[in-house]
This record gives structure tokens, C-alpha cells and sequence, in this order.
């Protein structure tokens, strides 16, 4: 049945279509994606469900995220040894056996740990996709197909707060880990008919014999580990005024410095530092970084913002994102056909530009603020993402030879995926203390000398009057109301200091990003992404 289906996917010259390759592999991609955002908003549901405090409950998150920064750099490695195939398909078991058992687990120490094998699954399978696309496709239809794959990387984070808020509503929490079983298999059935490795890596160390940089290995996992907990936790805990933190600080620095060292200098590392020597794919990096701050830590203060201050449901302020995943998924193909037509700075400039006036733009909202203009906002940042992502990828691996992309696809993923927590972490931080600076401004006019304030006041009493409320407890309730509009303004202000120093991180990259060598349409078996 599979071999007759598969027959009818072949072209002409026997070969399989590389369209349906694409989606092949994508698919599972999409899904760990999605499982990045999609657990966000059930957490109060799964601490209640399973007995848990709501800061324990974090960690279901937190556990996740390192075992998939631990395995992402990894897996150029592991493709090297494994095959590619082998290891993308091992990823794809790993990924959905530990989703099946993190919707059964009965304590949240099961869940915990089912999430850390989640994410040493989900970390191979979005390098190993990239790498399996770029030898599919021919150079000049590499940049659409790399849009294939944009779409899953740029729209799940969007859809997934809006997503688990849904199934986390109307079902259990326990359905945003089942959701990924059927996804996995089918992911999986198709890339063993389907997906086969290129010529060049056919013949597996596994099989000829390969040492293992069990040094290198054991300090990326300390200092990438060790961050990835700072990261999470470090606004929870007060960053260094905590001893826990100062102790996974000194972790992070000593395997982060120490790995480099010893990569650097290992002849055989299992990251290969001396990459970055190539200066397209060392700021194509940088700038994956960057697009992985903006990007995800503004998919984090939208929604907050609309629950917040305006009152959203989860799923109300997760449809207000959803257009502008569709702006994405209908440019990411012309931007695909625009890579091998138009210098790719001048594509990431552009981009920049736009995704930084949408912020601004939004560092204009108010408490005013009306859905349609909330939906503007996103879909404007949107269309400016669309020009990003491709173009930066195509950069980056410009003049990387073949043999080597495995292994910068792991370190460029990596990029980005630091570059959203360092995003997070940076915007949680800092909504939280501009929220007091701004309170402690607004308060010092919070007197009876402000005649404002007066007027509020006697407003607020004379309504709480007419309601049936005796004098004291008019004038306690009065002084309430205006205190938390105190409040909400602060959090407003804050909000928008948020945006516009994301606006300006955008503008800040464009320099850096003009120093990119354009990709040269003569070069010969280039691999581009």
C-alpha cells in the first residue's frame, strides 16, 4: 500500500518530489516547534492537576528548553555518526514516545523528566530538517524550500499560546502532549519510504569506528544547560541576589569558556567553533540570534499585554496573533522566489526596517487600544519577519562546503534558540522593574496637591455613594480605584519602553548585517538554506 502511494510520488527520472520530502520532514518539525509555546498558558491546569506549586510547575518548561539547547549543537555531530536519516528518524521516535508519556504521567517529577527526553528528541529535528532539504532541493529552489520550513519555525511559536489555550479549555492539558502522537507516526512512516541520505553520507563512523570528545560533550552540556536555567529562572529568583543562581552562573561561564577552549583545539570537536571563521556564516549567526530575540519575546509580551491591561481571554489574545502567521505563511514563498533575484542584505534590510516600525508602532498602543489595531500591529511585524528569516539562512551558508552543514545548521539553530530565551528572559526582566520605576514617578503626583487625583477621588466616592457604600468605605475603595489605574499605567508605560527597545535592536543589526558577502548565483553546488 505504502510502496504503491509512494510510486505515485516519484518524477519522472524515478526520483521522489522534493515538495513532498519537504512536508515530510517539516511536519514533525512544526510539532516540536509548536511544543516550545504550546505548554505556556496550561501550566496553572497541570500544577492544580498534578499537586504542584505554580514556580515547580515552571520547570516543565524549564527542563524542555535545556535538553534541547544540550542537543541542538550536538546533532551535526550525531548525524555524522548515526546517518542522517537514522538520527532524524531516532528524534522523531524520542520526540513522540516521550509526548504520549508527558500526557500520561501522574506526578510532576514523571512529567519533568518525559519532558527532558521530549526535548533531547526535539533538539535533532530541526537541524537535520534543514540539512535534509538543502540536499534535496537544487540551488535555485533552495530559498522556497527553505520557506516551507520558515513557515513551521515562524508561525507555530505564534499559534501555540492560542493553541494550548484551546485544548487546555475545552479538553486537558494532557491533549497538547497527545496531539503530537498521530503527527509523529505519520512524520515518521512517510521518512522511511521517502527520505534518503546524499551520497556523501552513506557510509556512517558508526560503523567504521569514531571518537567520541566526551570532554567537549560534558562542558557544552554544563554551560548550555547552566544558561538555559538562568535564563528561566533568573527573574523568579531575583538573578544574582540568589544563591541558586550565582551557583548556575559560575556552571555557565565555566562550561561555556572552557568548551570553547577545547573545541577550538580538538581536531575532531563535536561542535566546530572554527565555522565561525567564515564571516557570512559568523553574521548570519549573530543576526539568527537577534531574530530570535524579537521574535519570540514579542510573541510573549503581545498576549500579555492584551490579557493583562485590556482584559483578553488567552484564546482571544492568541486569534490576535493568528493573522499575522498568515502574513507569513503568504510571503514566506515570494520571499523565497525574491532570494535568488535580489541582494539578500538588501531583503534583510528591508525586513528589519519594517518589523521595526511595526514595533514602534506599537510602543504607540494605549488602554484604548482596539482589536483591530492589536491584529495591525502584529501582522505589520509579520510581514517584516517574512524577509528575514530566508534571506539570513541563504547568507549563512553561501560558501559553507556540503560536508559541513549539518554541523552549522546545529550552531545556527542553536543561535536562534538562545537568542529567544536571552529575549524572554530580557523582556520579563524588564517589563517588571520599568513597572516600578514608572509607579514610582506616577506616585510622587498621587496627592492632594494634584487636582486631578482630587477629582478622581471624589468621582470614584460620590459613585460608590450612590451605590449604597457608607462614607469610609467610599473613600477606601475610591482610593483603590485610582491606585490600580495607577498601576495599569505603569504596566502600559513599561509595555512600550519593551517595544521600542525591540525596535531599536532591529535597527542596531542593520549595520552589522551590510558587512554579509552576497551569495554568488555562479558558485556551483553551494549549499544553501
Amino acid at each position: 500500500m505504502i510502496e504503491k502511494i509512494t510510486s505515485r510520488l516519484r518524477m519522472p527520472d524515478g526520483s521522489i518530489n522534493p515538495w513532498v520530502i519537504a512536508v515530510t520532514v517539516t511536519l514533525a518539525t512544526f510539532m516540536e516547534v509548536l511544543d516550545t509555546s504550546i505548554a505556556n498558558v496550561a501550566l496553572p491546569h497541570i500544577a492544580g492537576n498534578l499537586s504542584a506549586g505554580q514556580d515547580e510547575s515552571t520547570w516543565v518548561l524549564t527542563s524542555y528548553l535545556v535538553s534541547n539547547a544540550i542537543v541542538l549543537p550536538l546533532s551535526g555531530w550525531l548525524s555524522s555518526i548515526l546517518g542522517r536519516k537514522r538520527f532524524y528518524m531516532a528524534c522523531v521516535v524520542i520526540f513522540t514516545v516521550s509526548s504520549f508519556l508527558c500526557g500520561l504521567a501522574s506526578s510532576l517529577g514523571m512529567l519533568v523528566l518525559f519532558r527532558i527526553l521530549q526535548g533531547v528528541g526535539g533538539g535533532g529535528l530541526q537541524p537535520s530538517e534543514q540539512a535534509i532539504l538543502n540536499d534535496t532541493f537544487p540551488l535555485s529552489k533552495r530559498g522556497m524550500a527553505f520557506a516551507v520550513y520558515g513557515i513551521a519555525v515562524v508561525v507555530a511559536p505564534t499559534i501555540g499560546p492560542w493553541l494550548g489555550g484551546y485544548i487546555t479549555d475545552n479538553f486537558s492539558w494532557r491533549w497538547i502532549f497527545f496531539i503530537n502522537v498521530p503527527v509523529g507516526i505519520i512524520s515518521l512512516i512517510l521518512t522511511s519510504f521517502l527520505v534518503s541520505d546524499p551520497p556523501y553520507m552513506k557510509r556512517s563512523k558508526f560503523k567504521e569506528g569514531f571518537k567520541i570528545d566526551y570532554i567537549g560533550i560534558g562542558l557544552i552540556s554544563l554551560g548550555l544547560g547552566s544558561m538555559q536555567i538562568i535564563l528561566d529562572k533568573g527573574q523568579r529568583e531575583d538573578w544574582l541576589s540568589s544563591n541558586f543562581i550565582r551557583v548556575f552562573v559560575v556552571l555557565m561561564l565555566v562550561g561555556i569558556i572552557a568548551g570553547i577552549i577545547w573545541e577550538w583545539r580538538e581536531k575532531h570537536p563535536v561542535v566546530d567553533l572554527r565555522m565561525l571563521k567564515n564571516r557570512n556564516f559568523a553574521i548570519s549567526t549573530v543576526a539568527m540570534f537577534f531574530l530570535g530575540f524579537v521574535l519570540y519575546s514579542s510573541t510573549v509580551l503581545i498576549p500579555q499585554f492584551l490579557q493583562q491591561l485590556l482584559g483578553y481571554t488567552a484564546e482571544k489574545a492568541g486569534l490576535a496573533l493568528s493573522p499575522g502567521g498568515a502574513v507569513i505563511m503568504c510571503m514566506m514563498p515570494i520571499v523565497g522566489m525574491l532570494v535568488s533575484r535580489v541582494d539578500t542584505r538588501i531583503l534583510i534590510s528591508f525586513g528589519c526596517i519594517v518589523s521595526a516600525i511595526a514595533l514602534f508602532v506599537m510602543a504607540g498602543w494605549n488602554l484604548n487600544l482596539d482589536y483591530r489595531h492589536a491584529v495591525f500591529g502584529r501582522m505589520l511585524q509579520s510581514f517584516g519577519l517574512a524577509f528575514l528569516f530566508i534571506p539570513i539562512n541563504v547568507s549563512a551558508f553561501a560558501y559553507v562546503p556540503r560536508e559541513q552543514t549539518n554541523m552549522g545548521t546545529g550552531i545556527i539553530n542553536l543561535a536562534r534558540n538562545v537568542g529567544a530565551s536571552v529575549g524572554i528572559a530580557t523582556v520579563t526582566t524588564q517589563l517588571e522593574r520599568r513597572t516600578q520605576f514608572h509607579m514610582g514617578q506616577l506616585m510622587e503626583h498621587v496627592n492632594g496637591m494634584n487636582a486631578a487625583f482630587r477629582n478622581s477621588v471624589s468621582g470614584f466616592q460620590a459613585a460608590f455613594h450612590t451605590a449604597g457604600a457608607n462614607s469610609a468605605d467610599a473613600t477606601s475603595r475610591a482610593y483603590g480605584m485610582v491606585y490600580g489605574m495607577v498601576q495599569k499605567q505603569a504596566a502600559m508605560l513599561a509595555f512600550i519602553d519593551n517595544f521600542k527597545m525591540l525596535g531599536v535592536v532591529f535597527l542596531i543589526v542593520i549595520p552589522i548585517l551590510l558587512l554579509l558577502k552576497r551569495p554568488r548565483g555562479a558558485v556551483k553546488d553551494v549549499p544553501v538554506h
